[in-house]
């Protein structure tokens, strides 16, 4: 643990120092580690395979885990917007002259030392690496041990970067794995100035529960699309198909379909051919089930009180049928993380209500929720979707890691 402390203090001393270098230096940092990841792509993708090797092929997670020649080419094109983004620190955010004379500004500043623990997904290594290097913070990362391999050389790259532009390698530590350790990153408030975890329920639960470190919480989502009696059915279909297939494993993915009774049976009957190519298993509600056996759906189950409100992260979902908008709206505040919710409709006021009144980090009309993501978001890459509202909401990208600071110049006033 000693070792553990002494680090967390070159971090907190590095930090510093890379805030204090310039934006061109700090980018000529990011453009090296896109350079570097593309020049050990194959290295890359042999240390993430000593990491799958390890998981079982039926893992949830392996998705998330699996690194491809284009989630690389992805990685890189990921860096490189963050380049493309304005410096968040140094912005002047109010300026004054107090009745005495003084000067006042209020300016952004980095966070300092950002904790991030992080669950099977190594390409959160390099777009927090990203993130925090291009806005004058230093990062402490502990990914889990499914990861270890692909992570490590990952951080590699980035200490290989930075040594190139004369920075510290302290700016970036990967922690080991050993769990006793978490509890030690939750406790540095001398270190480490905000936690930020991305992953399970549990793992947010836990954090929340120990950390003396002020937390903004991201990743967990369970994101509901509520296909409403006036929704166009054909693209009712490809939002909800698009939400729950495209890539099921990630935070944005869709979870439970909300279905109003008077579209339930012509909507299951169009959506059970895409969800049977997907092998969608389907955990449905009295009057889903009735309608899905009856079209012979092959992968459905009754539904139990904690299918709703469950982060699937697979191909599966739950099906809630609703007699009118009013229970529509109540079934998603009972059980939604307030990550990312739809509407699938052609009335107007009844989607601007839904976008009124559902708290959520995003909200849609007439469109998926899988675009719930920074990098969509014109902001480059993301830390995770923060689920929370203080500091920050949504993707929590290169915009937040800053905080504000005032200062004030003056001749000699007094108080």
């Amino acid at each position: 643990m000693s070792t553990i402390i002494a680090q967390f203090q070159r971090t907190r001393s590095a930090a510093a120092s890379l805030a204090m270098a310039s934006g061109e230096t700090r980018n000529a940092i990011l453009r090296h580690m896109a350079l570097l990841i593309q020049e050990k792509s194959v290295d890359i993708l042999q240390e993430n395979q000593k990491d799958l090797d390890q998981m079982s092929v039926d893992h949830p997670m392996l998705d998330r885990l699996k690194l491809t020649p284009e989630r690389l080419v992805d990685l890189v094109e990921s860096v490189i917007s963050v380049t493309q983004l304005p410096d968040p620190a140094g912005h002047i955010l109010s300026q004054k002259t107090l009745p005495n004379g003084l000067e006042l500004t209020k300016i952004t500043v980095p966070l300092g030392v950002v904790g991030v623990i992080f669950e099977s997904r190594p390409n959160v290594t390099i777009d927090v690496a990203a993130l925090c290097i291009r806005s004058g913070n230093a990062a402490v990362l502990r990914g889990g041990s499914d990861a270890f391999h692909t992570n490590t050389i990952l951080v590699d790259i980035v200490h290989q970067a930075l040594t190139q532009q004369g920075i510290s390698t302290d700016v970036v530590y990967l922690m080991p794995t050993d769990r006793e350790l978490v509890s030690t990153l939750l406790t540095a408030v001398k270190y480490i100035d905000v936690i930020i975890p991305r992953g399970s329920e549990a793992l947010i639960q836990r954090v929340r529960k120990e950390s003396l470190v002020p937390t903004i919480e991201t990743g967990a989502g369970v994101c509901h699309a509520y296909v409403a009696e006036s929704a166009g059915l054909k693209m009712a279909v490809e939002v909800v198909v698009n939400a729950k297939v495209s890539r099921p494993s990630v935070c944005n993915s869709l979870d439970t379909i909300v279905l109003h009774r008077s579209i339930a049976s012509e909507f299951l009957a169009q959506v059970r051919e895409p969800f049977t190519a997907h092998a969608v298993k389907v955990y449905a509600d009295e009057s889903s089930y009735a309608i899905l056996e009856s079209v012979g759906y092959p992968l459905l189950e009754k539904a139990a009180e904690a299918d709703f409100g469950r982060e699937f992260l697979d191909f599966a979902c739950s099906i809630k049928v609703v007699d009118d908008f009013s229970e529509a709206l109540a079934h998603i505040a009972t059980y939604s993380s307030r990550h990312s919710e739809a509407i699938i409709t052609s009335d107007e006021p009844e989607a601007n209500y839904f976008l009124s009144a559902v708290d959520a980090a995003a909200v849609y009309w007439n469109a998926s929720t899988r675009f719930t993501d920074g990098g969509q978001f014109g902001l480059g890459a993301e830390i995770g979707i923060s689920t929370q509202k203080l500091h920050a909401r949504g993707p929590f990208a290169l915009e937040k890691l800053v905080t504000e600071k005032w200062i004030g110049k003056g001749q000699g006033q007094i108080r």
